[in-house]
């Protein structure tokens, strides 16, 4: 849950340009598995455009820039949280957690609404723990 997603750690949509031109189809309540390409049209908090690599056979995620790539084992991370953006449900933020504490979430916006469980369940594994 994203009690916190009004603070100042998740900008608002609009503040990252509102949904990218090359955002991927979102299709909100509707569950699919994750495509066999990376997740594209996305941005970060900043504004830069991202993407997101699954390596499932290196049990890593890539998060993609144009400045740079980081790879990270799956097992570091320490959750991930989102929560639909408000003006267009087929779309969500997402928050991954890199560190120890919420200070080490990566946000990322305009994750299709569709790929959120799987994304989730990937990181997480399938039998993740709800709180």
């Amino acid at each position: 849950v994203l009690q916190n997603c009004n603070n100042q750690a998740v900008v608002s949509t609009q503040s990252t340009g509102g949904r990218p031109e090359d955002a991927m189809p979102g299709i909100a309540g509707v569950k699919q598995p994750l495509p066999p390409h990376p997740l594209n049209g996305m941005v970060n908090k900043t504004g830069g455009k991202g993407r997101l690599t699954f390596k499932l056979e290196e049990d890593s995620l890539w998060i993609g820039t144009k400045a740079r790539t980081e790879k990270i084992s799956m097992s570091n991370i320490k959750n991930v949280v989102n929560e639909k953006i408000e003006s267009d449900p087929n779309y969500h933020i997402m928050g991954i957690q890199l560190g120890p504490t919420e200070l080490s979430i990566y946000w990322v916006y305009w994750v299709p609404a569709q790929y959120v469980d799987a994304v989730k369940d990937t990181i997480l594994g399938k039998w993740q723990t709800f709180f």
